[in-house]
């Protein structure tokens, strides 16, 4: 970590006193201890639950359709599906799907599809399972990459970086950790803090600035699992209206749902928390840099004057991403004829309303912790404008 300059995201510098920089730095290294701790203690050993005999362990195979007729069903009409399969032990061979009627999706000559089998009575057969979506999928993720790094550039590649390195996080350490029984709460504060720790100073580089946002998320995160912990016990929300929840509690009867639901607010709301603690940040270092005369209460409120545009915006883009994901299930209780209050106060709608409020009260409270600190760092004495060498 950079102990005497600290470098703007736009090529912007401060020069920030060794000693100060020291502190900052000690003060995030024995958190930085503790998630270290957290994931040595935490750290799945062995084989987790197997899951089989809930899920299923159906070999799925690729197929692409060669032939769509009609055709006599004992129920009336139907369609004859072919399709020639593209892997497994059979590739190549040509085969009928089982259908029972017209309804159902909508399959097309030339369609790349994945379907299941079963033997019965000795012989094998073959249903559709689902679409396949590999390359419509692979050239999505292409795009992506490529924007990110013709855009982005060096920041670019650091995003992408700081995204793998989420996911392995999530795939290796998290998921086999709560399989296996460990405290989702615990799981999920200490993958949180992980992934905080990497994608922040992935992307924004080792330096004081980037230290600043990272002590603003931590508080912000504490305050969300505090608050993600109370609202959950006081609603008595058991995490049992998820569907796939339940059902991994029929596989894993160790898992602890309710821990499990805070463990979801929790990281869920880490991936705007970080966006909203570096803008703070940004903002006050490069109005430091625009005017070094400024004392810490007119950076303060000049950076908080930023940080309430950009609260009005993500609170509200936080909302409708949940309203859209639950989008179906709205549908259906306004229909219903249900009241409304009922509607608001069941399980499955007053988890994503203590989902959504918990992550904008974190979001809000950010903002004011976060510039107040870096407003406090960057006028301390000796800390100037360098010249840009850009």
């Amino acid at each position: 970590m950079s102990a005497g300059h600290t470098h703007g995201r736009d090529g912007g510098n401060l020069h920030i006193p060794a000693p100060l920089a020291r502190r900052l730095t000690f003060t995030v290294v024995p958190f930085a201890v503790i998630v270290l701790v957290g994931i040595v203690v935490l750290w799945p050993h062995g084989r987790g639950p197997n899951l089989t005999d809930v899920f299923g362990s159906q070999k799925l195979i690729k197929a692409t359709v060669v032939s769509v007729d009609s055709g006599d069903c004992a129920n009336g009409d139907c369609r004859v599906v072919q399709v020639r399969l593209r892997d497994g032990p059979h590739k190549g061979a040509i085969v009928t799907l089982q259908s029972s009627g017209t309804a159902g999706p909508a399959i097309h000559l030339g369609d790349r599809v994945v379907v299941g089998s079963s033997t019965d009575g000795g012989g094998r057969s073959y249903f559709f399972a689902d679409y396949d979506r590999d390359f419509p999928l692979l050239v999505l993720g292409l795009l992506f990459v490529g924007a990110a790094v013709v855009f982005g550039r060096v920041s670019g590649l650091r995003a992408l970086a700081a995204l793998v390195a989420s996911l392995v996080a999530l795939v290796a350490f998290v998921i086999p950790s709560v399989l296996h029984g460990h405290s989702p709460i615990a799981v999920a504060l200490v993958g949180a803090a992980f992934i905080m720790l990497v994608v922040l100073y992935v992307t924004g580089g080792f330096n004081t600035q980037t230290t600043v946002a990272v002590l603003g998320t931590l508080a912000s995160l504490a305050l969300i699992a505090a608050l993600a912990w109370i609202f959950v016990q006081a609603s008595k929300l058991t995490g049992l209206a998820d569907e796939d929840a339940a059902y991994l509690s029929a596989a894993a009867s160790s898992i602890n749902l309710q821990g499990l639901l805070l463990g979801g607010i929790i990281i869920g709301s880490l991936g705007v928390l970080d966006d909203m603690t570096v803008t703070q940040v940004s903002a006050v270092w490069e109005l430091r840099r625009a005017n070094d005369e400024y004392d810490a209460r007119t950076l303060y409120l000049a950076a908080e004057r930023v940080g309430r545009d950009h609260i009005a915006s993500t609170v509200n883009t936080l909302v409708l991403a949940y309203a859209g994901a639950s989008l179906p299930l709205l549908i259906y209780f306004t229909q219903s004829n249900v009241h409304l209050r009922q509607v608001l106060t069941s399980e499955v709608v007053a988890v994503e309303i203590v989902r959504t409020l918990v992550g904008s009260i974190g979001l809000i409270a950010s903002v004011p912790i976060t510039t107040a600190l870096a407003a406090y760092v960057v006028t301390r004495p000796h800390v100037e404008a360098e010249a840009d060498l850009h």
